[in-house]
């Protein structure tokens, strides 16, 4: 005000008082009630963009990850493909996946889609239903656009180095348009598991489970990389080029997972969101704890890769219940499922499942495990009873099965038609140059000096 004064010395205060009363007229308009309802909703639509925003930042995080746990040779092919996945992945949710994902009224188990409305209405609050009480229509399409394009994510990380690009393209632009949206409705738009009390807040299966047996079913069609398992049945391994990278990338995906959990409180609750915040820390750190001291003693010696996939673990295990559970049930969660990425990393190796990140076992096991751990450890808020650890099993189950056979059939039909992994020889100078025709660092290449 006294700004305003020394910039024009001639207002005079009946003046002043004319502005801010024109300023203020709105928000005077509405009764007390009214005007904490506006504010709430405002906050809340803000918070889900934020989140949104943190959400995508996560792809950069798993482009991170995936090219340091990777050869250097394949870094502009992994990188491309999180490009792609990402604004393919948006596109591709706009004009199918949203639409079919939350259709309203249909059977409980698929829905068409279409594409969202070409509008410019869907912002204004008065259009909101009790669907949307907090937040506008776009706020939830932009959300849940990064949700989708995640699951494709971690089925890059799973393929990589070996996988034709082409054939990669169209599958992760089927699954994202197409398939995650069939189970993703089955627990968020309404389908059959939401009707039998499934509880999946943000995602441990509808997000992480589905990528990692989708990823498992590629795996498998794709085989091994090669020079992975010898003949005499040892394993042979393939060293990631860049362990700041992916701790980067890590770290860039915990930063992210506020958003990813936080923002699926669909709300600025207060009280819901900072409990959502601290669940989701102990748990990650919990799961570094367990990852680290068992991967010592399995391995004998502490293992960063295995301490950094523990703390994704951790995330992806307390997804599912972090609004629903305490902080130390949140840490005993985040605990059992950095000890099991350890063994199912080892276990998968063994078997001769070659996933040059882990992506099956982070994503896949971590997720049903978070999951079924909402049936033992979950409270739900106002009834009388905590949730079902039958129905939590059989809802992660059910999705993985579907992601898993769906998954395997797409890939297999690809691999029959077009084929799935370049040849031998691109292989082994590696996909950069193979598949792009170009290098991610050509200073350091044999073929510079």
């Amino acid at each position: 005000m006294k700004k305003l004064l020394h910039r024009i010395p001639g207002l005079s205060l009946l003046a002043i008082l004319a502005v801010v009363s024109l300023e203020l007229t709105p928000a005077m308009a509405l009764t007390g009630d009214e005007a904490a309802a506006k504010s709430f909703f405002d906050l809340s639509n803000l918070w889900i963009l934020i989140s949104a925003a943190l959400v995508f930042i996560m792809h950069l995080g798993f482009s991170c990850v995936e090219t340091g746990l990777t050869q250097s040779k394949n870094t502009v092919n992994i990188l491309f493909k999180n490009l792609f996945i990402v604004t393919m992945g948006v596109l591709t949710y706009a004009l199918w996946g949203f639409n079919s994902m939350y259709p309203g009224d249909f059977n409980g188990f698929f829905a068409v889609g279409s594409p969202i409305a070409n509008a410019l209405d869907y912002g204004d609050p008065s259009t909101m239903t009790a669907e949307y009480a907090d937040y506008t229509i776009w706020s939830d399409f932009v959300f849940q656009a990064m949700f989708a394009a995640t699951a494709a994510t971690i089925v890059s990380g799973a393929v990589a180095e070996r996988v034709k690009l082409t054939t990669f393209m169209i599958f992760a632009t089927l699954l994202v348009m197409f398939l995650y949206p069939i189970t993703g409705s089955w627990k968020w738009g309404g389908g059959w598991l939401d009707g039998k009390g499934f509880y999946d807040f943000a995602g441990s299966s509808l997000v992480h489970a589905f990528g990692g047996f989708a990823a498992l079913a590629c795996v498998l069609v794709l085989g091994p990389r090669k020079g992975k398992y010898t003949s005499d049945g040892k394993i042979k391994p393939i060293l990631g080029h860049s362990m700041p990278l992916a701790a980067i990338g890590v770290f860039l995906l915990f930063l992210g997972w506020f958003g990813f959990n936080g923002g699926s409180v669909l709300s600025a609750d207060a009280a819901l969101v900072s409990l959502v915040f601290v669940t989701t820390t102990i748990a990650a750190c919990a799961g570094a704890m367990g990852a680290i001291f068992t991967s010592w003693v399995v391995l004998k010696k502490p293992d960063l890769s295995m301490g950094l996939n523990g703390v994704l673990a951790g995330l992806v295990g307390i997804t599912a219940g972090a609004d629903q559970m305490g902080p130390w049930s949140a840490a005993i969660v985040g605990l059992i499922a950095g000890v099991l990425v350890v063994f199912s990393i080892v276990f998968f190796d063994k078997i001769k499942i070659d996933d040059p990140v882990g992506a099956i076992s982070v994503h896949g096991i971590c997720g049903m495990w978070g999951t079924v751990a909402v049936g033992i450890f979950g409270v739900a808020a106002g009834e009388p009873e905590s949730y079902s650890f039958i129905w939590q099993l059989i809802g992660t189950i059910s999705v993985s099965a579907f992601a898993f056979i769906t998954s395997f059939v797409l890939f297999f039909i690809l691999k029959a038609v077009m084929g799935v992994r370049v040849s031998e020889e691109e292989e082994f100078g590696g996909l950069d140059v193979g598949e792009h025709g170009q290098e991610a660092y050509p200073d350091f290449s044999v073929s510079s000096r």
